[in-house]
């Protein structure tokens, strides 16, 4: 070493090596860089890899940033590869370096710079050295893995651990035409991510074929001719053609721990805020080194490529003009593409304030990634963790379809700035329909946060509800009755919210009462409503049914790999669903094309069922939607009506069903068989204040799913009357008639206190001011919830009411109809 020229030695050259030599160069020309690498290649994309096995990535040379060569002559830096240094002298400022030939030799520094990164962890299990066997952490691992699928018919492969590598392994071992099995020891793949949002991802694994395997422990493996078995501890074993250990990394702290450096409380290499370890003059970065996080304060280990790179450049700086930049800690934000979704996470989830005791609460929302109504938005589920005393955010995660990266890198930004959940909802997003909503689900997600924090929504959390007595307290699914025929949770009543204010009567004041809707904001606004008119105790279960249903779904141990001969046939004939030449389909039948993409729950279903009904026995139809769980209602809703359900697809993230419409007498047998089969009324009177009650009851038990029939006699038709009537020719009488009764419902009077007309009116300024639907407004309901208006013909003709004066959807009949309705029904109201 000259006196004047310092020497850097930087041992690592992937991503924190190789950006920190560069910024040393680009920091001082007046310096002499040696780069060693252990490997063969330096400045490559390991993220890469797994894309470069599926055969996503064909170029080999793609995944090269830059070539030792080229990196050298361009930055000036003496770049050594397969050289790995095996010992350092701290007194003596030296390495000792081993070449691949064997040969050994030092090198002196000034400063020195470990970037070892990271191993793959390899447990001791039987069979573990067999052939098929692979790891994947750099280059040479994904050669030998293209290399054996080259030599091989990989039919079959297990992946065993459910970490972002894994997964994305799965997907790209399936675009590569195996059948894929994911193996976890935990009970959810993704540990970064809470349960309830790792369930999303398993129900997505399900959907692709991918065979998952929770709670299973793998102990051994065995090899019989080329085939691989691998055994589990509960007894299952698996047959295949590959294997890939994704269990984990651990951080490569050998070098340093012979040297005498001072490794941290998680065995990672202790640094101080300047990234310098316990020798003054070496340094380290990346997955090696041990550094509190920043909402802790406690050491933790990251393995992620975008804090090493940042650590690589304050280090650069601080080896050459001294300690003058501090780094502020890694929250671990990552994201991976799981075949159609994309998973994110940053910060801390709840799972690990919860192992960490520090008090949090959390809200969860589905949003569209853009305006609804613009073509393509897709579904994404958001899940934000905070501080129940100043609402300082901990962590957020994100699956979802479109817009996932930009929304985590902005909670990524909030959380390492101490941001609170208020904080969220003045960030100034770009908006525009394709791209966002002018509301977007960042500052929802801060909304609804902020309404938990402040006391203006009690939250309710799918595992209190899970473990819950429903006998104890009142729960209340405020869906539509369309929805809640769907499926709900058991033990709940269906009260759907524009019920809500009506059927007050019908919910207890002495029990707990328990909302919920589909992903959360019915469920807000009908908390809204009972607490308005003086219910205490209530709460609304955050995230919705879609939540507890993803959470509380049972995942069964799959039955192992079918033997299916060419298995990319096999794999696209499970995934495509219905198509023009399957059995079920057939081709030279017309197909009806719905797009229901962007529309909330249960736009989809609702949407689904107005197109059902204008079909004629027979016909087809294809419907598109973004919500994941809509197949697996429109199959539940056809085996409720007797509709024929096709098959289903996913085509990146839109979900289509196919239906058939039955004929009739196929739809009429699906009905169930019981005696409550319906219910029918007749109104006798034309008071506001009995007209009124007869609608409500009406739309009370059409929410039930129940066939409602209100029969209008003598003075009952003016409650249907149409408000802007045509001329219609009548008689002295039925003139006279019209003179006297009420033109339409508008003009009904009170049966008490009317007052010349005034207690009428104030009783519908009374409803307007306090919320309540208008008469007309419930009128419409009814026909909107499928009740049948009949008009009885006898009292029409005594009192001259012609057809054309009542609504366009009333029949008329006579007391054969209604009697045919009462027989089939078991509850009749006079009114």
């Amino acid at each position: 070493m000259t006196a004047n020229k310092k020497k850097f030695l930087i041992v690592g050259g992937v991503a924190g090596g190789a950006t920190a030599a560069a910024r040393i160069r680009r920091m001082t020309e007046d310096a002499e860089i040696i780069l060693f690498e252990k490997g063969e290649h330096i400045s490559y994309a390991n993220c890469g890899l797994p894309y470069y096995i599926g055969g996503v990535i064909e170029d080999r040379d793609r995944l090269f940033v830059q070539t030792p060569e080229a990196f050298g002559r361009r930055f000036n830096i003496d770049v050594r590869t397969r050289s790995e240094v095996t010992a350092i002298d701290a007194a003596a400022r030296q390495v000792t370096v081993r070449t691949a030939d064997g040969k050994e030799y030092s090198e002196c520094y000034d400063k020195l710079l470990l970037s070892p990164g990271a191993s793959p962890v390899v447990p001791p299990l039987d069979g573990i050295d067999s052939e098929g066997i692979f790891t994947l952490r750099n280059v040479s691992d994904t050669d030998r893995i293209k290399r054996y699928m080259s030599n091989h018919k990989v039919r079959r492969a297990v992946i065993v651990g459910g970490g972002f590598i894994g997964l994305e392994m799965a997907e790209n071992l399936k675009h590569a035409g195996a059948q894929v099995a994911v193996v976890e020891m935990a009970n959810q793949v993704m540990a970064p991510i809470d349960y309830s949002m790792a369930a999303i991802v398993h129900d997505h694994l399900q959907q692709q074929n991918v065979k998952l395997y929770l709670e299973q422990a793998v102990e051994g493996f065995s090899h019989e001719g080329e085939e691989l078995e691998v055994h589990f501890k509960s007894g299952i074993s698996l047959k295949a053609d590959l294997v890939l250990l994704s269990i984990g990394v651990r951080a490569e702290t050998r070098l340093a721990q012979a040297a005498g450096l001072k490794l941290g409380d998680m065995r990672g290499i202790w640094v101080n805020e300047y990234l310098q370890t316990s020798d003054e003059n070496i340094y380290a970065v990346g997955d090696a080194i041990e550094y509190p996080h920043p909402i802790t304060g406690k050491p933790w280990l990251n393995f992620l490529a975008g804090p090493a790179n940042r650590q690589a450049r304050i280090v650069a700086d601080n080896m050459v003009m001294g300690n003058n930049e501090r780094y502020e800690g890694a929250i671990g934000t990552a994201i991976a593409k799981v075949f159609d979704i994309t998973v994110a996470s940053t910060g801390l989830p709840a799972k690990r304030l919860k192992q960490m005791d520090i008090p949090y609460l959390s809200a969860t929302i589905h949003n569209g990634a853009h305006a609804g109504y613009y073509p393509g938005s897709m579904q994404m589920d958001i899940k934000i963790t905070f501080s129940p005393e100043d609402g300082r955010l901990y962590g957020a995660q994100i699956v979802g379809y479109d817009g996932v990266d930009k929304r985590i890198d902005e909670y990524a930004m909030a959380i390492k700035n101490g941001a609170t959940v208020d904080d969220l909802t003045r960030l100034e997003h770009a908006y525009a329909p394709p791209f966002s909503s002018a509301k977007d689900p960042v500052a929802i997600s801060g909304y609804v946060a902020g309404n938990i924090l402040s006391g203006k929504m009690t939250p309710l959390y799918w595992r209190e509800l899970k473990d819950i007595d429903t006998t104890k307290v009142t729960l209340i699914d405020v869906r539509t009755a369309d929805e809640y025929a769907l499926g709900t949770i058991s033990g709940a009543i269906n009260i759907p919210l524009d019920d809500m204010r009506d059927r007050l009567s019908e919910i207890p004041r002495d029990k707990q009462i328990w909302l919920f809707c589909g992903v959360g904001l019915r469920g807000y606004l009908a908390s809204n409503i009972l607490k308005a008119n003086g219910y205490e105790d209530v709460r609304n279960l955050i995230g919705g049914y879609k939540t507890y249903k993803a959470a509380t779904a049972k995942i069964n141990t799959p039955e192992g790999f079918g033997e299916a001969a060419d298995n990319s046939q096999a794999n696209a004939s499970e995934t495509s669903g219905c198509s023009a030449d399957a059995p079920s389909c057939s081709a030279d039948k017309e197909v009806i094309k719905v797009d229901a993409c962007g529309i909330q729950c249960p736009g989809p279903i609702m949407k689904m069922k107005q197109a059902i009904d204008a079909l004629s026995a027979g016909q087809q139809l294809e419907i598109r939607a973004t919500d994941a769980a809509f197949p697996r209602d429109a199959e539940a809703w056809c085996n409720t009506t007797g509709n024929k359900f096709l098959g289903k697809r996913s085509e990146a993230g839109i979900h289509i069903a196919l239906i058939e419409k039955s004929t009739p007498c196929a739809i009429e047998a699906a009905k169930p068989q019981t005696n409550d089969l319906g219910k029918t009324l007749i109104l006798f009177s034309d008071d506001l204040d009995k007209t009124l009650a007869t609608f409500v009851l009406a739309n009370g038990a059409a929410a039930t799913g129940k066939k409602v029939s209100i029969f209008f006699t003598f003075w009952g038709l003016n409650a249907i009357k149409k408000t802007h009537k045509p001329k219609v020719k009548k008689d002295i009488f039925g003139r006279m008639f019209s003179w006297m009764l009420p033109s339409d419902s508008s003009r009904l009077a009170l049966s008490k206190m009317n007052m010349m007309g005034v207690g009428a009116k104030l009783m519908r300024y009374l409803m307007n001011k306090k919320g309540v639907d208008s008469l007309e407004s419930l009128r419409q309901q009814a026909i909107d919830n499928g009740v049948e208006f009949i008009a009885c013909q006898m009292s029409m003709d005594v009192m001259g009411v012609k057809r054309e004066e009542l609504l366009d959807n009333v029949t008329v009949g006579g007391v054969a109809s209604y009697m045919e309705r009462a027989d089939r029904a078991n509850v009749n109201l006079f009114i």
